[in-house]
């Protein structure tokens, strides 16, 4: 089992599901300036359909018509009628990553790499593990800490069901799972995206749940629809005005360095280490995202 290099500063700001029965979405997705897409095999397509759009997910991943994006497809469990011939398709499709629903346990983990190894698949092609049940809250460092897993993916709607609970206004129910994901992916060094927000006609809620993702540390949000994509665009990437003060804290620490000072002031306030860490990181994440576009 090979362990897939972490890139957690590879934009991730949206991750658009795409219904991989619909072959003219599939189609509309060139034009989307999505970071990352996910061909759908699972929930959007209907059982009569799984075939087709296999066909169609995997021939779109080997196109090579969609520039830049991180391109993965979702598969369907193994404990379904799906869910093997999924992941042999996806395996040689030229997908960046196999999304797989459901994982409650490191050894299913270790049963997709090894389908995705028997199926031809190469040593960097990668497993976005969803996490969507109480078992794999609760067993989520073990899960983030598998050396195949790059990204974890919030489930959050399958997640309020199996808790039979209600959302409510700013999640409050689920927040302490969200929070306990994203320090096991921090903790491992991986990436994890946000829940859907399945209300598209509610852009001001949306923006609320997004930036609420944004606060809490998520490194991007999954999304259901184009109109998603560029608000999530923004909010995900460094302003103008934190691109400038991260720059203003590396120069500050490199005069006072030179001077062999160890006390650096920037804007009248006092910063340390972490605040250099911090914009090291500003400055990297924006220099991504601007090398994505270009």
């Amino acid at each position: 089992m090979n362990a897939v290099p972490s890139a957690v500063l590879r934009p991730r700001r949206s991750v658009l599901y795409m219904p991989s029965s619909n072959e003219r979405a599939l189609e509309k997705a060139k034009t989307i300036p999505t970071d990352a897409l996910i061909f759908d095999l699972e929930d959007a397509v209907a059982p009569d359909a799984k075939e087709t759009a296999r066909a169609q997910a995997t021939a779109a991943a080997s196109s090579g018509e969609y520039g830049h994006r991180e391109i993965t497809i979702r598969c369907n469990g193994l404990d379904t009628p799906w869910g093997a011939d999924d992941l042999a398709a996806a395996a040689t499709s030229g997908a960046d990553a196999v999304v797989i629903p459901k994982v409650d346990s490191v050894a299913y983990l270790d049963r997709i790499s090894a389908g995705l190894d028997a199926g031809g698949a190469p040593e960097t092609m990668a497993i976005w593990a969803m996490v969507e049940t109480p078992t794999a809250i609760f067993d989520v460092r073990a899960l983030a800490a598998h050396p195949r897993v790059a990204v974890l993916v919030m489930g959050t709607n399958d997640l309020v069901k199996e808790l039979r609970a209600v959302p409510g206004d700013g999640r409050s129910t689920l927040t302490p799972h969200l929070a306990m994901a994203v320090l096991a992916a921090r903790e491992a060094g991986k990436a994890i995206l946000d829940g859907v927000y399945n209300n598209v006609q509610d852009s001001d809620g949306f923006r609320v749940e997004a930036v609420q993702g944004f606060e809490m540390g998520f490194d991007g949000k999954t999304l259901v629809h184009p109109s998603q994509v560029e608000p999530t665009n923004e909010i995900w990437a460094p302003s103008e005005e934190e691109i400038e003060h991260a720059n203003r804290v590396i120069d500050a620490f490199a005069a006072a360095e030179a001077e062999g000072k160890g006390v650096v002031t920037v804007d009248g306030r006092m910063v340390e280490n972490l605040h250099r860490d911090n914009a090291r990181r500003v400055l990297a994440t924006a220099e991504a995202i601007a090398s994505l576009e270009r």
